[in-house]
């Protein structure tokens, strides 16, 4: 428990670094941006857990923190870098670095490795929290309240049936990265590590 402590206050101060560059720069703006809801997700979760401990309900919010952050980080790889996104911006300066590498990778690792762990109940609740903003998002684009901020939200750019596989694609992928974090979490325990 004292290490998830440390891994908790790390990320909390990277976090505070991250969202302070990212505020600066967008302002209300970034409540439109799933990096930064993650990310601000996980910085409350860490500090609930250094508030008040490994409890079950911080525990489905690290968890939840935890699955979204993964998300992010893969979706920065393998979606928006191959559509054109400068890796540089994504991932080694500003609030990238921060929220696209540092914070999903320590969460992932204090989570698995130094936490304790939400059961299998907490898999739909996570795609659910997904769909939901992917739906929002879409609806924004919709009216043109907002544009983007993700390329497969822009569906005046693209087809219905994009759009439809867009978002059947990335609720398959938050279920699966759910699912694999709450399998692999549940064999580290067992392996004692």
């Amino acid at each position: 428990m004292t290490t998830g402590l440390i891994l908790n206050a790390i990320l909390l101060l990277l976090e505070t670094r991250g969202l302070y560059i990212s505020f600066s720069a967008r302002k209300l703006g970034n409540f439109v941006f799933y990096t930064q809801l993650s990310n601000m997700m996980c910085a409350l979760s860490a500090g609930l857990y250094l508030l008040f401990g490994p409890g079950s309900a911080v525990t489905a919010v690290r968890y939840l923190a935890t699955c979204a952050l993964v998300m992010t980080f893969l979706v920065t790889i393998f979606v928006l870098i191959p559509m054109g996104g400068d890796p540089r911006d994504l991932l080694w300066e500003g609030n990238g670095i921060y929220h696209h590498v540092l914070c999903p990778v320590l969460c992932f690792i204090s989570y698995v490795f130094f936490e304790q762990h939400a059961g299998p109940g907490m898999i739909v609740p996570s795609m659910l929290l997904t769909l939901l903003y992917g739906l929002i998002m879409l609806y924004l684009n919709y009216i043109r309240r907002v544009d983007g901020p993700y390329p497969f939200f822009r569906v005046h750019n693209q087809s219905v049936k994009a759009s439809v596989i867009w978002v059947l694609v990335l609720l398959a992928l938050i279920g699966v990265i759910s699912a694999g974090i709450t399998v692999f979490s549940a064999l580290v325990h067992v392996t004692g590590n």
